[in-house]
């Protein structure tokens, strides 16, 4: 009788104090630095489906899109979560902009109203979150002004961070400016579009989410 109420003791200290369900893993990141395409990696690796819409045009991510009991193992351990695809972050958007990918100015106008939305949105996810994964551009300048303004959000709350230097592929990208431009988190450089050093990112993510 003794060990059957211990036991039902330590399920409930468990289910009330243990690890939370439905854990939230966020992607954060100014726009084009490849967030859909990691998105879609990870959901591809595990799941054997893509889950959001990438592409060169800015803002084609307007809203927050969710693929939920994502499986992670990786050395004997394992871990579920709920993917958050979040619209890119910018200071400034501008319907001029979107004129050159041969939208009319209606289209362009309509696409800047909805990416001002989508950048309100994921700002008020931020509190939801339990793990961030910031996505940059490697090839890009890690000091720009969104940059900045997503790691101070995120400063400003006790979240997990793991920075993702994108785009290694490309001949310019330079994983170290990133990490001393963001000292304060664990940094890992790859390439979601082609898979490179992905085992690499998920040993990475293991670390962070404890």
């Amino acid at each position: 009788m003794i060990n059957k109420i211990s036991k039902f003791i330590n399920g409930l200290f468990s289910r009330i104090f243990g690890k939370k369900k439905n854990l939230k893993l966020g992607l954060y990141g100014p726009t084009n630095s490849g967030k859909s395409t990691l998105a879609n990696r990870i959901s591809k690796d595990w799941l054997g489906e893509e889950m959001s819409k990438a592409s060169r045009v800015p803002h084609e991510t307007r809203e927050i899109i969710i693929k939920e009991k994502i499986e992670v193992k990786s050395k004997g351990k394992s871990l579920i979560f709920n993917l958050v695809d979040t619209p890119g972050i910018a200071t400034k958007i501008d319907y001029e902009d979107f004129l050159r990918y041969n939208m009319t100015k209606k289209e362009a106008k309509q696409r800047a109203k909805e990416a001002t939305k989508g950048v309100i949105e994921s700002i008020k996810w931020l509190d939801s979150m339990d793990c961030v994964l910031v996505v940059l551009d490697s090839a890009q300048n890690p000091y720009s002004q969104v940059n900045i303004t997503i790691i101070g959000n995120l400063a400003a709350r006790n979240i997990p961070v793991l920075v993702v230097a994108n785009k290694i592929d490309i001949k310019r990208a330079n994983v170290k400016k990133v990490e001393d431009a963001f000292p304060q988190y664990d940094v890992v450089g790859i390439s979601a579009e082609y898979g490179h050093n992905m085992e690499e990112f998920y040993n990475a993510l293991f670390k962070v989410v404890k």
